[in-house]
């Protein structure tokens, strides 16, 4: 059925919808009263029925400049037009290296390298078989064992699954990789509720690694991988101290630390990546969503210079890294990931965002007070707003309070009872003071 037809107010059809198997979706819920987006433009999608939807989670935490940006749009065009595919197993085009080279410069000093693949979920699994190779190259191929955190999302191919920390995502797939353990996460609403950006509370956490270390010998553990800001798992900023410490264990220890960044990158936080807003370099930066504004799918692996170097070994002509993907640099997606750059900086949109963080913190935190909430917590154009489970049906307040707010013309995202709010970094002080005021009305509505 085309845009047309939806305009005209014809829905789609049961019968019509059945084939498509939607992910991470109650597919029969959603086929008895689907949502239905035909279009978007700037900071608003538009609904099958002609409503304009304020997007208050940019797509899904990817469309850093909003919606139909014109030049990424026709860069899209122009290179489709032009090239439309060249595979990179051992051939390219100019756009793969231009975009390596524009993200390289963006990057905290030394992550010189980008291995570009198709997704977060592509870009954890690569990083930790880069990770592995790593260890290899320079003899210690005893060192294979992951560390990750608890309520930490990594994507859901078979190796991001196996190092994420959220229960309900892994449980109906194991037996996953074995060489695995967690630390544990850092929220702790005891001492560090409605925290303003980085808790004050909370650095010892890191400590924790040091103790994992007393029962996995440090020369087995390959990696350490953790999102700056904790995303999926509830939008936990790491505590003042935390992540540098992390950085001094695996210093100490010659494990790799890893930071997943498809949330963080691009802007969210103010800076290119959250290494660059924390100050902290990994030794490996995964990235996505924001790389080309969600218009085309896309995802890398920033690698250090050390990283690289170290499988850069033997005869010339042999392949350092047996890894890849069919649509690894695609010319769309470059066109897209170069214009995409060219906004963020045209706009000024790091920048904004960093400038419109304390105003997002002031509505946010301006919650608090109201029926059901039990914590919030922010940092950049980031916010969580914890609600106290309605007694004998937990996740049933958050998915009400985000369905209130859609019908209130908000896209936000509620994840059991959980608000997660992420809008475009173009949104402005008045659009700010919508999302938080819709989300208001929905709590004071609810029992």
């Amino acid at each position: 059925m085309n845009m047309n037809a939806f305009s005209s107010n014809s829905p789609l059809t049961r019968e019509a919808m059945e084939p498509f198997w939607l992910p991470m979706t109650p597919n029969r819920q959603f086929k008895s009263k689907p949502r239905i987006f035909v279009g978007a433009e700037g900071m608003h999608y538009i609904t099958d029925d002609n409503r304009r939807i304020l997007d208050g989670m940019a797509g899904l935490w990817c469309v850093n400049a909003g919606h139909a940006q014109r030049r990424i749009v026709e860069a899209i065009q122009a290179q489709a037009a032009k090239l439309d595919f060249v595979s990179s197993f051992q051939m390219s085009h100019p756009a793969a290296f231009e975009l390596a080279r524009r993200i390289a410069e963006i990057a905290p000093a030394g992550l010189d390298h980008v291995f570009f693949t198709n997704s977060g979920s592509e870009s954890v699994d690569t990083a930790l078989k880069i990770a592995r190779g790593y260890h290899r190259a320079r003899g210690e191929a005893s060192r294979i064992r992951f560390i990750s955190r608890a309520k930490a999302y990594h994507g859901m191919g078979w190796g991001g699954l196996s190092v994420s920390g959220i229960v309900r995502h892994r449980r109906d797939f194991g037996p996953l990789l074995p060489e695995v353990d967690h630390l544990p996460h850092t929220h702790s609403p005891e001492h560090a509720a409605f925290s303003r950006g980085q808790p004050q509370w909370g650095a010892h956490l890191a400590d924790e690694l040091s103790k994992l270390l007393q029962v996995h010998d440090p020369s087995t553990v390959a990696a350490v991988i953790v999102e700056p800001v904790t995303g999926s798992g509830g939008v936990l900023p790491p505590p003042v101290g935390y992540l540098e410490r992390l950085r001094q264990i695996c210093d100490q220890h010659g494990i790799l630390l890893i930071f997943d960044e498809v949330i963080t990158g691009f802007g969210r936080l103010g800076a290119a990546f959250g290494a660059n807003a924390f100050g902290v370099t990994p030794d490996l930066i995964t990235c996505a969503k924001g790389m080309t504004n969600a218009a085309v799918p896309m995802g890398g692996v920033i690698v250090s210079g050390k990283v690289y170097d170290a499988l850069m070994q033997g005869p010339d002509n042999a392949i350092e890294l047996f890894h890849g993907y069919t649509y690894s640099a695609h010319p769309l997606a470059c066109a897209a990931g170069l214009a995409a750059l060219d906004v963020y900086q045209d706009l000024g949109l790091f920048e904004r965002a960093r400038r419109l963080a304390p105003v997002w913190e002031n509505h946010a935190h301006g919650l608090r007070n109201l029926p059901h909430v039990v914590d919030i917590r922010n940092i950049g154009l980031l916010a969580a707003i914890d609600l106290k489970p309605r007694e004998g049906a937990p996740g049933a307040r958050g998915s009400e309070c985000a369905n209130r707010c859609y019908d209130d013309g908000i896209l936000i995202r509620g994840s059991g009872d959980t608000l997660l709010i992420s809008p475009p970094l173009i949104i402005t002080e008045e659009q700010i003071a919508d999302i938080f005021a819709a989300i208001g009305r929905a709590l004071n509505s609810i029992s």
